[in-house]
């Protein structure tokens, strides 16, 4: 049993390496309402048009403007086919095009395209069917935002689920199904963050030990492995929610760049000290440091999707609830395997060490490609 795990995480730690570790798929779209006409505005990373449209024609790994701007219509046609907006039940029509244009979002460039849709009469409840990249890219997402005279309304778009509607007014029934629609945000984005899955899985494997000097020994009992599970969870909960509501309100906004170095850095430190404990001090302080940093790792959706102070309430305690459901189904899943295991020693010399030293040599990378820009993984 313990060989074939060993082996599961060595397969899974390689084929993670390929992807990005943190930022998942997303695209973002505004849906500005007034009467019968809906401004629509769809920001797409070139890097997911180029995987669906193969825009890199001469192949020099590099997207040029020129080559984005000759497969314009295609993209054009992708979007009209990918992105069904009705209201009231009736399909709205293209009536103008914006010229084509480039944005720059915190994980690189994105082409950009505006729209004016008319509709048949005043828009009382819009419809998106959203399926952009159904068929090439499980994990991706629309994040969307609607506004109008009366209010401001946003929502994760799954490809999946079909169509999504909004209604133009709010009631107990649409704040839970908004509340839901966070919960399963923040679910998805654990989902796809290797890196806050890895520092979690360090953390557990070593939760069943405790300090001897520079060695881990098995602790006695399980209900002292749970103890130190919980503590560290909650330090690590405490921490990023802090840092994620200061971030998704504007008041905290430091280089993404450097924040995903950071979490890279965290991952690291983790499997290290599992190899070899150096960490001064309980290591649930060590857990809550390095949560700060995941707080603004976590703050990248709530922001994309635009969210004004006052509204932050309902989408920081749904993604919250849904980050913390996903932390609580790994511990479910690891812990009362490492607690049937901690005092054997295989458990150390096929789990814990192998496995470590997978995690921090992935970690590494991380590291080195974030901080100094480079690309190892892809």
């Amino acid at each position: 049993m313990m060989r074939i795990i060993s082996i599961s995480l060595a397969l899974g730690l390689a084929l993670a390496g390929p992807a990005q570790a943190h930022k998942s798929s997303d695209a973002y779209l505004t849906f500005q309402v007034s009467g019968h006409t809906i401004s629509q505005r769809v920001d797409i990373a070139l890097q997911d048009l180029d995987r669906d449209l193969d825009l890199d024609t001469d192949d020099d790994k590099r997207l040029s403007w020129g080559e984005l701007r000759k497969r314009w219509p295609e993209l054009e046609r992708l979007v009209a086919d990918s992105i069904k907006v009705s209201a009231d039940g009736h399909i709205c029509k293209i009536a103008k095009s914006s010229a084509p244009q480039l944005d720059q979002h915190s994980d690189g460039s994105y082409a950009v395209l505006q729209q004016t849709l008319q509709c048949a009469a005043p828009v009382q409840n819009l419809g998106v069917d959203y399926r952009l990249f159904a068929g090439s890219d499980a994990k991706h997402r629309g994040i969307a935002r609607v506004l109008s005279p009366s209010n401001e309304q946003s929502a994760v778009l799954v490809p999946a689920l079909g169509l999504k509607t909004f209604e133009f007014h709010t009631d107990a029934q649409d704040e839970l199904r908004r509340l839901g629609g966070f919960v399963i945000e923040g679910m998805h984005h654990i989902s796809v963050g290797m890196d806050h899955i890895l520092f979690l899985v360090s953390l557990l494997m070593v939760a069943v030990w405790r300090r001897d000097g520079a060695a881990w020994v098995a602790r006695s009992s399980s209900s002292s492995a749970w103890r130190e599970a919980f503590k560290l969870v909650t330090a690590f909960t405490l921490a990023h929610s802090l840092t994620l509501g200061f971030a998704a309100a504007g008041v905290l906004a430091p280089p993404s760049r450097w924040v995903e170095s950071l979490i890279a850095a965290s991952v690291l430190v983790a499997a290290l000290d599992n190899l070899r404990p150096f960490v001064r001090g309980p290591r649930w302080l060590m857990v809550a440091v390095f949560g700060l940093v995941h707080g603004f790792g976590f703050a990248g959706p709530l922001q994309a999707l635009g969210l004004q102070r006052g509204n932050l309430a309902l989408p920081l305690l749904g993604f919250n609830l849904g980050v913390e459901l996903a932390q609580l189904l790994l511990v479910v899943l690891i812990l009362p395997l490492a607690i049937a295991l901690r005092k054997k020693p295989l458990y150390g010399q096929v789990l814990v060490r192998p496995g470590s030293a997978l995690i921090g040599s992935l970690a590494l990378l991380w590291l080195l490609e974030r901080s100094l820009n480079l690309s190892l993984l892809a």
